[in-house]
């Protein structure tokens, strides 16, 4: 197990450098004959900003990042990097550190080569070459194993050698293609941590491409919600998953209630719904606009207690329930609704199905949103 740590010897960036690391596409369209795999996206990366593109196979993540990066080309539209156009130029003149997902790490070099190659490629002094190539392996936590090859390095050391690589040039931005798709879960949640922590000390931009909702709450300060080549929600970690826009998009996130609803009234932020059989509730409301409308409830925010609840509730039946460990998944039938919720396992004592219950939830965490499915 590893247990070195990444640092930094970066310093605060000055008045000059504010805006560097600035990405922005506009309006950019990529197709294939008549398949249209990103569709007039406009996104902008803030210097210092985590912004995580997050979607299933085939929403157009990796190729919006490709297009970024200069490895495919946009059929229209433009990509800006530091307010700068560079539609024209190849990858290696953007200026961009990228790290992919199988690392590319050449196998005949030392961890030590493959950190300088990056340099060597921009025509750096080979004594400079060396001093800058082990700073960078010093800042991921891999100073004293320069000499090592690829195949003597574990899975989570080689990345550090691709993220060393891919900041010794001091980029712009920072380019990451699930790159811990290939760990175990304890490594690659270690990982998490320590690129969040090198990022931040750094303060580098990131745009970073995971299918993994998990590692897209962990890490971001911003995520992109895609699906079908376009964004369907944008946002910081909390706010795209407790207040989703529409039905996909609570799914996608994870588990969630969706109770069919009528509107009856909406003002501005907030919008008074009728549940059917769980009664009229104020739920949040972002103003998405649709046919028909749910209200999402993610389980782990409706709350089962012995009496009423003092904004209203409704009396349920447990019909099942799953130990899983840290928490306790309750499937419940409350006003002839169907409900899934989560809460903490208890320290002694289970509930059961002859238990008098009541069920409500907080207003702020229900949100109001369109039904696309």
């Amino acid at each position: 197990m590893m247990t070195a740590s990444m640092t930094s010897t970066a310093t605060a960036p000055d008045a000059a450098t504010k805006t560097k690391g600035l990405l922005e596409l506009r309006q950019v369209r990529k197709s294939y004959g008549g398949f249209v795999a990103v569709d007039q996206l406009d996104l902008t990366v803030q210097p210092g900003e985590f912004v995580t593109l997050l979607g299933p196979s085939g929403s157009g993540k990796t190729t919006t990042m490709m297009m970024v990066a200069g490895f495919e080309e946009h059929t229209s539209g433009s990509v800006m990097i530091d307010g700068q156009p560079v539609d024209t130029l190849p990858p290696r003149e953007r200026n961009l550190g990228v790290v992919f997902q199988n690392y590319a790490l050449f196998p005949h070099m030392t961890a030590l080569e493959n950190v300088e190659f990056a340099l060597r490629m921009r025509k750096v002094p080979a004594s400079e070459r060396r001093q800058r190539a082990n700073e960078a392996l010093k800042r991921v936590g891999l100073g004293t194993l320069g000499d090592r090859k690829p195949r003597q390095l574990s899975g989570g050391q080689q990345q550090r050698v691709a993220l060393a690589r891919a900041l010794v040039f001091n980029p712009a931005a920072l380019l990451l293609d699930e790159p811990m798709a290939a760990l175990d879960k304890r490594l690659r949640e270690q990982m998490q941590e320590e690129i969040k922590t090198l990022q931040k000390s750094l303060g580098i931009s990131v745009l970073f491409v995971t299918h993994d909702q998990e590692e897209a709450m962990a890490m971001s300060d911003r995520i992109v919600v895609m699906k079908d080549g376009r964004i369907v929600q944008s946002g910081p970690p909390d706010e795209v998953y407790n207040h989703p826009l529409t039905d996909w998009v609570a799914g996608f996130l994870g588990d969630t209630n969706l109770i069919p609803c009528t509107v009856l009234e909406r003002n501005g932020k907030e919008a008074t719904v009728d549940l059917g059989g769980l009664g009229i509730a104020r739920v949040r409301d972002q103003g998405a606009m649709g046919a028909d409308y749910a209200v999402s409830i993610r389980p782990e925010h409706l709350k089962l207690s012995s009496t009423p609840p003092v904004d209203g509730g409704c009396g349920a039946v447990i019909t099942s329930s799953t130990n899983l460990g840290a928490t306790v998944r309750h499937r419940l039938t409350a006003g002839g609704h169907e409900l899934m919720l989560r809460e903490m396992s208890p320290e002694s004592g289970t509930r059961s199905a002859t238990d008098s219950l009541w069920v409500g939830w907080d207003p702020d965490k229900a949100q109001l949103l369109v039904l696309e499915s």
